[in-house]
């Protein structure tokens, strides 16, 4: 075990916790992973400091387990997988160090959290294309390497975006960056003579950026991330259109994706629309949930710098033209909610408590990819799932996100339930197993595995496991780097 006087001379006394009520802080979070509590909790300040942790770690053969965001966790990514493991927490490093309007890219720390990088974005004239309400305490970069889908699918032309490159210390403790910011030189001389770090391909032809994002810590360290961002608009013109028949909303949400038409688009069901949006509890959610029909499709038409009413005009004719033709109306308001009231919601981090966490205090989301094709039968198997195991499908939120230019589906349900209710925690426990086995079963692809379930995903699949492990001990000889997950 490393003595903590060494990692005092790495990141200072006040940056070094073996206290019992810190690290119990760190052995557990919303999810179903076992409690295990580290043997440290450390706080670096820079890449060099990073460095030297993992250096030391090979040295002692001490588990890492990088942290950037703060609580609540939900994905069991961030709790020790064994025992004597070191939590390095990366929220000291809250440098935002570039926002580049002419070539819509901002650079930042793996400390920097969303509400305190949109105002940056927008004081430069350029905003982020982020995922549906992270809490208020979730990080860029954190949600840029687990791959959260974007509410905005029309500039997302890869799996990967809006990620751009990297800087990362290995598990080996070798500090490498990615796509256009390899080099040559450093990414200071660079912007010297004009280059930019946007294109995430590279060095060579290899997409090294794919090897980290989704690696749940077990690749390496991440000291900083560069992203793709977009134009803030001079005018914005927010609609919803309700429907209790989700393959009519799906259709009119190819179109609007294919043809450009739109920036954010996506789809709820009643249940996660209320919560998003009740401000009384639980008096607000039920009058809400009640007032809502079943599915409710929310985009966003938007005009820039150049004739913003023109075009903004003539995008909502041509909507017009699609939505009489599949026989529904796009309105401002449906039930007691309004379509500027959604939008003013998700482009910010939720405001706490976290919206997942106010209907009964706790949450366990089954997500997946698939096409459009398949979702049907996938909702349907999800609905018989949740009547075998005696959960109340009234209290299951549903969310629909289209990803990559409207060509796949991000499919999330959300499974809230008391924490403090045994039965009821128990119920979803087993609830989420079987969902995964039975989805499985119907071609959802489970691109993001995390906690009890990942076994059953992960080995379905011998040939991969066999080349990530190759990989694993390429870039992290000792494995050191949060051991217990993905297939490590």
């Amino acid at each position: 075990m490393i003595q903590k006087g060494k990692l005092v001379r790495i990141v200072g006394a006040g940056n070094v916790s073996d206290d019992p009520a810190v690290l119990e802080e760190y052995s557990s979070d919303v999810s179903f992973v076992n409690r295990i509590r580290p043997a440290y909790v450390v706080k670096p300040a820079d890449a060099k400091q990073i460095q030297k942790l993992v250096n030391l770690a090979n040295d002692t053969r001490t588990p890492l387990v990088p942290v950037s965001s703060g609580p609540p966790h939900f994905r069991g990514d961030t709790v020790p997988g064994i025992g004597g493991a070191m939590v390095v927490d990366l929220s000291r490093m809250k440098k935002i160090i570039s926002v580049d309007r002419p070539r819509r890219v901002a650079m930042v720390e793996p400390g920097v959290t969303f509400g305190e990088l949109i105002p940056a974005a927008e004081k430069a004239g350029i905003r982020l294309n982020m995922p549906l309400m992270p809490r208020k305490s979730k990080t860029v970069v954190g949600s840029l390497l687990e791959r959260e889908p974007v509410i905005m699918p029309r500039y997302q032309w890869d799996i990967s975006d809006p990620l751009a490159c990297v800087e990362v210390i290995f598990g080996s403790g070798d500090e490498f960056r990615t796509g256009q910011a390899a080099g040559p030189g450093s990414v200071e001389e660079q912007w010297k003579v004009g280059g930019i770090q946007k294109a995430p391909y590279g060095p060579g032809v290899a997409s090294w950026h794919r090897i980290i994002q989704g690696s749940q810590g077990t690749i390496g360290i991440v000291t900083w991330a560069s992203m793709r961002c977009e134009l803030l608009p001079g005018l914005e013109e927010p609609f919803v259109v309700g429907s209790n028949n989700l393959d009519t909303l799906m259709e009119l949400t190819s179109w609007l994706v294919r043809l450009k038409m739109v920036n954010e688009c996506f789809i709820l069901n009643n249940v996660n629309l209320a919560a998003v949006s009740a401000k009384k509890w639980p008096k607000d959610y039920q009058k809400l949930r009640d007032s809502l029909p079943l599915w409710i499709l929310f985009y966003n038409v938007a005009g820039y710098e150049v004739y913003p009413e023109e075009r903004v005009s003539s995008q909502v004719k041509g909507i017009t033209d699609i939505t009489q033709r599949l026989g529904i109306e796009a309105v401002k308001s449906v039930g007691d909610v309004s379509a500027n009231e959604i939008l003013k919601a998700v482009q910010q981090p939720s405001a706490e408590p976290y919206w997942k966490l106010r209907y009964k205090g706790a949450c366990e989301d089954v997500m997946f990819l698939t096409i459009n094709d398949k979702l049907d039968n996938q909702i349907y198997t999800m609905y018989n799932q949740v009547e075998k195991a005696g959960y109340p499908a009234s209290d299951m939120g549903i969310y629909i996100q289209p990803i990559v230019q409207g060509t796949g589906v991000h499919c999330e349900f959300s499974l809230f339930y008391d924490p403090d209710n045994h039965n009821e925690a128990g119920k979803v426990r087993e609830l989420s197993s079987s969902a995964v086995k039975a989805l499985l079963g119907r071609d959802a692809f489970f691109s993001r595995p995390y906690g009890p379930n990942t076994g059953m995903i992960v080995n379905r699949d011998a040939a991969s496991i066999k080349v990530l492990n190759k990989l694993k001990n390429m870039f992290d000889p000792n494995h050191v780097m949060n051991p217990g997950k993905v297939c490590f």
